[in-house]
């Protein structure tokens, strides 16, 4: 499986076996959030576990994101 750490949170890879990590602020412009909301988030057990941490930076699956999303309560379309 190929992992891309993605500065663009709104691309995709083409490749489907390729997975895209989103750090904070990713995670953040996808929510239309300012990054330390997603720590936030964080910090009070709202966020799903990290899927990889390198540097002890976490990171996340977009897909592993966007399931959160969808199952989060008052959860609408953007």
């Amino acid at each position: 499986m190929t992992v891309i750490r993605n500065s663009d949170a709104s691309q995709e890879p083409t490749k489907t076996t390729a997975q895209v990590l989103w750090s904070y602020k990713e995670i953040a412009a996808h929510l239309k959030v300012q990054p330390d909301t997603v720590r936030s988030y964080r910090k009070h057990g709202l966020l799903p576990a990290p899927d990889h941490v390198e540097g002890g930076k976490p990171y996340w699956y977009s897909s592993t994101v966007r399931v959160w999303i969808a199952s989060r309560p008052g959860h609408r379309e953007a």
